[in-house]
């Protein structure tokens, strides 16, 4: 005689959310929130004028910037001192030449300006190779008059990738993204994703759609605090805000102590220090996410730092030029930089219409059924 015995567990995993702000517009910001600034990186204005030769207390602090931007590289292990050191003017004097600034290996006003700015906790230099001012040269022959020289122009691309140019295998053109569960959005948050990753497939052979699957996607996306396990932690408000990883890892983090702003509302964003500009990280982020480094180009979308209360959400030329060199054009793409897209702008002036992820509340998912089946045979 054959029987089954079928045995059932039902099995409940408790899982925190990540608490995160969301604003429909700057003026929503209570003001307890407006002027925050990051308490290390406001520091670094202490430095300024600071010099090849000088010992200044708690300089060591602004190497482990250079360091984890890779200006120092990560294979120095040894302590850092407060000795403005050759170590320190070499990595000044690169990151000047990566933001076009005048290269005195000081830390002058206009260099701490600079560094204080919050940005993309990407790297600009990886293995001692600055992804920013390596500009890919393109040559051009034109023939002005039958039979005569033929001149040749040169002209420069900024645009970057990663080392070893990595990009999505060409039979994976349809991507999909999914957000962590942990995160639960609004869809009008969804819809700032949407949007930036649109700004991309107009001009590229990709597409994007979101699906609910976190483990299965492509691409994942999540609102993480301080060290979140991906050996790059965050740092609080402002300071670096985002971060994403070369394909095929598909991996974007946001910092979930930043005053995300998702309207695109930028008329009374000036007053507001700590307000950042949810579509303009989104955009920059999905750059690196599709294969593109840091670009030296201010203007454009992939220049490593954004100023507070700045909407910068439109593709370049440099841009467009990068993308298509990963995957070529999209044959609907008209040649013109893409127009702005059109957002939701809701102009509360009140305190209440923020949207908080809760930290406070438990989220309960019921996993399914594992069923148990012993067969005992005669």
């Amino acid at each position: 005689m054959r029987f089954c015995v079928f045995g059932f567990l039902s099995l409940f995993l408790i899982v925190s959310p990540v608490s995160a702000w969301f604003f429909p517009n700057s003026s929503a910001i209570p003001p307890s929130l407006r002027n925050t600034t990051h308490v290390f990186w406001d520091a670094f204005s202490n430095f300024t004028g600071c010099h090849h030769g000088q010992n200044v207390d708690g300089l060591f602090r602004i190497k482990k910037y250079f360091q984890r931007f890779g200006y120092i590289p990560e294979t120095y292990t040894g302590n850092f001192t407060d000795d403005f050191d050759d170590i320190l003017k070499n990595a000044v004097e690169l990151y000047q030449k990566n933001f076009r600034l005048n290269v005195t290996g000081e830390l002058d006003a206009l260099t701490i300006k600079h560094i204080v700015v919050p940005r993309c906790g990407n790297p600009d230099v990886v293995n001692g190779t600055s992804l920013m001012h390596n500009g890919r040269r393109k040559t051009f022959e034109v023939n002005f008059s039958p039979g005569g020289k033929v001149p040749r122009l040169h002209t420069v691309k900024h645009y970057t990738l990663f080392p070893g140019e990595p990009r999505w295998p060409r039979d994976r053109r349809d991507l999909t993204y999914a957000f962590d569960p942990r995160n639960p959005l609004t869809d009008e948050v969804k819809g700032v994703f949407a949007r930036a990753f649109g700004r991309w497939s107009e001009v590229t052979a990709l597409n994007f759609t979101n699906i609910e699957s976190f483990t299965t996607s492509d691409i994942t996306i999540g609102f993480y605090t301080g060290d979140h396990g991906d050996g790059e932690p965050f740092d609080g408000v402002l300071g670096t805000l985002a971060h994403a990883f070369s394909p095929p890892s598909g991996k974007f983090h946001l910092d979930a102590d930043e005053n995300w702003v998702v309207s695109g509302d930028l008329d009374s964003f000036l007053s507001v220090t700590a307000a950042v500009d949810l579509e303009s990280v989104a955009v920059h982020e999905i750059g690196h996410l599709l294969g593109l480094g840091h670009s030296s180009v201010e203007e454009s979308i992939m220049y490593p730092t954004i100023t507070t209360g700045k909407r910068k959400v439109d593709l370049t030329s440099d841009d467009v030029e990068g993308i298509q060199y990963l995957y070529g054009a999209n044959p609907n793409f008209n040649g013109t930089s893409p127009p702005a897209a059109t957002t939701r702008e809701r102009d509360t002036g009140s305190f209440g219409a923020a949207a908080r992820i809760d930290g406070s509340s438990s989220l309960s998912l019921f996993l399914s059924t594992v069923g148990l089946f012993l067969w005992i045979l005669p």
